[in-house]
């Protein structure tokens, strides 16, 4: 019978599983040791998220008059440059409306040019009244004369009673006439200064009534070429909901013009992840329609002022007690090359990655001067106002008998004090520039 408390021999080691054990704990350890330079070298230094997409400024064309659509001249994937005619409505309405405008422009200008006429008549009216004034006053003299040197005489007899009487008759009758003439003088004098309070300091073509109705000579010139709807940048055409024959309101969207050859990104990051964002450090993309083999340089232009949610119409934070917190993302715009995207157009919505390289951390966190430029504008409609111009100009120099010259010197005086106008408007409402900018 075997003793209880001999020991037990220990089993041999199996050499094959140490081997194999030493293996994988070898491969742990480099593998840990490579993760871990890795992102010492590498992942230390980026920022990355899948949650990019492409934007790009999409303008509603929509008419500012109303009226039937008679044609459409661009379609969806259609690319048109600035100016190119998209969509004509009727322009009956406005074309009579422009019509009646001109015609009272052309009356206007007629009737301004007698208001200048009558001034010389009513100062001759006036030089003709002081004259009957003057005559009648010397006949009041001789009448007085008169009844003055019969006066004593009429006592002694030398002189009859009814010839005194007919002396004084005459008197009576030169002072009646002497009131009505100065009531005739004040009469020509006050529709004188009358007439002159419409003209003084003004011209035919700058009187205050001939420039009210070519205001609105320009104004139905304006809504006469609005009934052609233009292209005010370059694009391409999408979202098309116009149709011939219908009749649209002002304001109403026709179509969106997308600009395709001035597209952003805008990636939005997790909140701990903009720790180290600065404005200007570069950026690597790549879109899912290309692949990995096309990549694009791109640079961080901005932060968002918010996150997502705190634009949403409904936000998530609420005070009833079942919040759950949610890690947010905020949109970074990030600025691409516009040859590579030219070589490899991108579309509005499209999926992107961006890779932040955030080695760089000289940039600032926030934009720190104000904009002086414009973020885009267009020169399309310019002409509109010129035509428009010259349009009023040739009215004006054909019924006020004057040369063209002179009718738009006093054109371009009203537009240079509109403009002085809009000027001090605008300087008024320009923004105080960041201190340290």
């Amino acid at each position: 019978m075997s003793n209880p408390n001999t020991p037990v021999a220990a089993a041999p080691a199996n050499p094959k599983r140490q081997k194999a054990l030493k293996i994988i704990g070898g491969v742990v350890l480099v593998a840990g040791v490579a993760w871990g330079i890795h992102w010492w070298l590498v992942s230390s230094h980026i920022e990355s998220t899948d949650n990019a997409y492409v934007q790009a400024n999409v303008v509603q064309i929509t008419p500012q008059v109303g009226g039937t659509v008679l044609a459409i001249q661009a379609d969806d994937t259609d690319v048109v440059k600035a100016g190119q005619l998209l969509v004509r409505l009727d322009p009956a309405d406005a074309r009579v409306a422009l019509d009646q405008a001109e015609a009272q422009l052309a009356q206007t200008v007629r009737e301004v040019r007698t208001v200048f006429a009558n001034n010389a008549t009513l100062a001759a009216q006036v030089a003709l009244r002081e004259a009957d004034v003057a005559k009648v006053q010397s006949d009041v003299a001789k009448a007085q004369d008169d009844v003055n040197r019969r006066a004593p005489l009429v006592a002694t007899g030398a002189v009859g009673k009814e010839e005194f009487n007919h002396a004084q008759t005459q008197l009576a009758a030169a002072k009646s006439a002497l009131v009505a003439a100065q009531s005739a003088l004040a009469g020509a004098r006050e529709q004188a200064t009358s007439n002159r309070a419409l003209t003084d300091g003004t011209t035919v073509q700058d009187h205050p009534n001939v420039l009210r109705a070519a205001a609105r000579v320009r104004e139905a010139y304006l809504a006469f070429k609005r009934s052609d709807l233009v292209a005010p940048i370059n694009g391409m055409i999408a979202r098309r909901s116009v149709q011939v024959g219908q009749r649209v309101q002002a304001g109403a969207p026709l179509m969106s013009l997308v600009t395709l050859d001035n597209v952003w990104v805008d990636a939005n990051f997790k909140e701990s992840q903009l720790k180290n964002i600065r404005l200007g450090q570069p950026v690597t993309l790549t879109a899912d329609v290309y692949g990995t083999k096309v990549e694009y340089r791109g640079k961080v232009a901005g932060l968002g002022a918010g996150t997502g949610a705190a634009f949403a119409l409904l936000p998530a934070q609420n005070a009833t007690g079942n919040w759950i917190k949610v890690v947010q993302r905020v949109p970074v715009r990030i600025a691409l090359d516009a040859e590579e995207v030219k070589k490899h157009p991108l579309r509005v919505g499209l999926s992107m990655e961006a890779t932040v390289d955030i080695t760089k951390q000289d940039g600032p966190l926030l934009v720190e001067a104000t904009r002086q430029q414009p973020v885009a504008q267009t020169a399309v409609f310019d002409g509109v106002q010129k035509e428009a111009d010259e349009r009023v100009t040739r009215i004006i120099a054909s019924n006020a008998g004057i040369s063209a010259a002179a009718a738009s010197h006093a054109n371009l005086a009203s537009n240079a004090s509109q403009a002085r106008a809009a000027a001090l408007q605008r300087a008024s409402t320009k923004p105080a520039a960041v201190p340290g900018a």
